[in-house]
């Protein structure tokens, strides 16, 4: 049997994740592999350390990513940081805290959790007063949850954590290169990134910190696999029980990553060469404009959504810049609509798990994706296929609420009195 040439569709991606890729990302896979201990390339993985430390606005020195998805970082940090009987918080408002739970729960932690309704976050105040209940060892939160287009305010509850003595860790797989994450500022002590979402980077790696009260429990578990330690190695003795997994060990992790080079895995070139380039791409264009350029299309596509006679889930206090959560009208079907508006206007946007699935829309404004074109002929198709479906939308107020966002509200319009 003979197979074709692959040839994929070409589609405008408005999930929250993945998201299109930026071509010259594309065109930094393509460059040749080279070896993973050839100078060139271990120059590029010190290139790397130094763009994460500029985008997680730190001065940790351990920042690199882990060869996976995003999850593959919450695990490494905390599978190396989590002993058997450990307490650890998870506030829970969306399906990625129940993650964090599942994770610290597989590692034999005692992990005690607080909820609130999906659509809401948590008030700093009760998060700090559960902390002082139960003494955690670990908080572990998530920052932008895509599930609910919420976003998790964090600055007192990192103050909170460390007069407390208590390890703050944060999934921020959402939130880095669209929106304000002040790793040092908000004292956190170990953070996740993902590569497919604001970074627009292909799905494949974790980028992650962690600062030195972190790094001190993970040399305190120490351990080199057999097949590669030392005799030095062979004798340091520890109390501590090692690190459970072998691959997402921080502790060979960061042999591999610092100049002792030890070989652990081999290294995922190309995917090297994108995190770079997307990295390279987000400081060229300078984190504060590009939060700013995410708030202001995130600005037309809610005007927009607005206008069109549809309504927003949640108090939108909390938003998370580049998720816009939709509420599904009554009487639509919001798969057919989904489905249609991927077959007819190749625009995939997403649906949602849980006590929310079928009952919202997701939208991401993420990155590459995150354009005005994009969000113009989302907003006319959405608008199309509604129509189709039945439901009386305003027509035409969408896209030019988005106008008057753009060209703004003094711009002229075509066929309108100025």
């Amino acid at each position: 049997m003979a197979y074709k040439e692959l040839c994929t569709p070409v589609r405008t991606i408005m999930t929250p994740g993945p998201v299109e890729v930026d071509p010259r990302v594309l065109r930094a896979m393509s460059t040749p592999i080279l070896g993973q201990f050839d100078p060139a390339f271990t120059n590029i993985m010190n290139e790397v350390m130094e763009m994460l430390r500029l985008v997680f606005q730190t001065n940790n020195h351990w920042a690199f990513p882990i060869d996976g998805t995003s999850r593959s970082g919450n695990e490494a940090i905390l599978c190396s940081i989590i002993e058997p009987g450990d307490k650890v918080l998870v506030p829970i408002f969306g399906r990625f805290g129940h993650l964090l739970v599942e994770i610290c729960e597989r590692y034999g932690a005692e992990v005690h959790t607080i909820e609130c309704p999906w659509g809401e976050v948590f008030d700093p105040a009760d998060v700090i007063a559960e902390m002082k209940k139960i003494s955690p060892k670990i908080t572990a939160i998530v920052h932008g949850e895509t599930s609910t287009g919420c976003m998790q305010p964090l600055a007192e509850i990192g103050k909170a954590c460390r007069e407390q003595d208590v390890l703050l860790v944060v999934d921020a797989v959402a939130s880095i290169g669209g929106t304000e994450v002040k790793v040092d500022e908000w004292y956190i002590d170990g953070l996740i990134g993902g590569t497919q979402k604001c970074l627009s980077v292909p799905s494949g790696m974790a980028p992650i910190t962690y600062n030195e009260r972190i790094e001190k429990i993970i040399q305190s578990r120490k351990k080199v696999e057999r097949g590669i330690e030392t005799e030095e190695d062979r004798q340091r003795i520890s109390s501590h029980r090692p690190i459970p997994s072998n691959y997402f060990d921080l502790g060979m992790l960061q042999d591999y990553w610092g100049p002792r080079r030890l070989n652990h895995h081999t290294e995922a070139t190309s995917m090297i060469y994108a995190l770079r380039e997307g990295l390279r791409l987000v400081l060229e264009e300078g984190l504060e404009q590009r939060f700013a350029r995410h708030r202001h299309h995130e600005s037309a596509l809610v005007a927009g959504i607005k206008a069109m006679g549809l309504t927003l889930f949640g108090d939108g206090k909390n938003k998370l810049p580049c998720v816009t959560c939709v509420e599904i009208p009554e009487g639509v079907d919001g798969e057919q609509v989904r489905s249609m508006l991927l077959n007819e206007f190749s625009i995939e946007i997403a649906s949602s798990f849980g006590p929310l699935h079928g009952k919202i829309w997701r939208i991401g404004t993420m990155g590459f994706s995150c354009r005005k074109e994009n969000i113009l002929f989302v907003l006319a198709s959405l608008e199309a296929v509604l129509l189709r479906q039945g439901f009386e939308v305003n027509r035409g107020g969408a896209l030019q609420a988005a106008l008057d966002i753009y060209v703004g509200e003094s711009g002229k319009r075509i066929g309108v009195k100025s």
